[in-house]
């Protein structure tokens, strides 16, 4: 798995090294967690859901990652070029990150952003252990299947995610209505 593009983005009160002291008192580090984004109404339900538990006390840093399936043969007879698909790739994938950045920064949270290549389940079981996240908070379903209970992403990482997943379903109409 190679990382096509990676942020840092860390408000003035969260220390980059060590431990968070207040006065003599060791404070408990934040928890880092991993909120993968599609671009779908379920994943920015996700990050609001995270934000919600930030805002009812749990001390949080996040992850946002975006993963961009791999070419297609097409796309690859097409572009002759894989730097040309590349390119491609990290602007879609930070064209979808952005409403959820733009949650986050609002707020002032920590964040970390990616834009990785490959297939989403293996690629994001990967940027959890790499970026030592200790929860996943993501979407029940992405942008390709909304009629399912649960997309291949989100059964991926129940399945195989090395630490806890709470899976969060998008508003019913009606509720985004009302």
């Amino acid at each position: 798995m190679m990382a096509i593009k990676s942020r840092l983005r860390l408000p003035a009160q969260v220390p980059r090294y060590g431990v968070i002291w207040d006065g003599d008192v060791p404070v408990e580090p934040p928890m880092k967690i991993m909120l993968p984004v599609d671009g779908s109404a379920a994943s920015l339900a996700a990050v609001q859901h995270a934000l919600q538990m930030v805002a009812d006390g749990l001390q949080a840093q996040f992850v946002l990652a975006n993963v961009q399936e791999p070419p297609s043969l097409y796309e690859v007879v097409l572009a002759h070029d894989a730097a040309v698909l590349d390119q491609v790739r990290t602007a879609a994938g930070a064209d979808l990150l952005q409403a959820a950045e733009a949650l986050l920064e609002s707020g002032g949270h920590a964040y970390e952003s990616e834009v990785a290549g490959g297939e989403p389940g293996h690629v994001l079981v990967d940027l959890i252990e790499n970026y030592r996240c200790e929860a996943v908070v993501l979407g029940a379903t992405g942008v390709g299947n909304s009629s399912a209970a649960l997309g291949s992403v989100a059964l991926a990482l129940l399945q195989h995610s090395p630490v806890p997943v709470t899976v969060v379903r998008s508003p019913l109409p009606a509720e985004r209505d009302g």
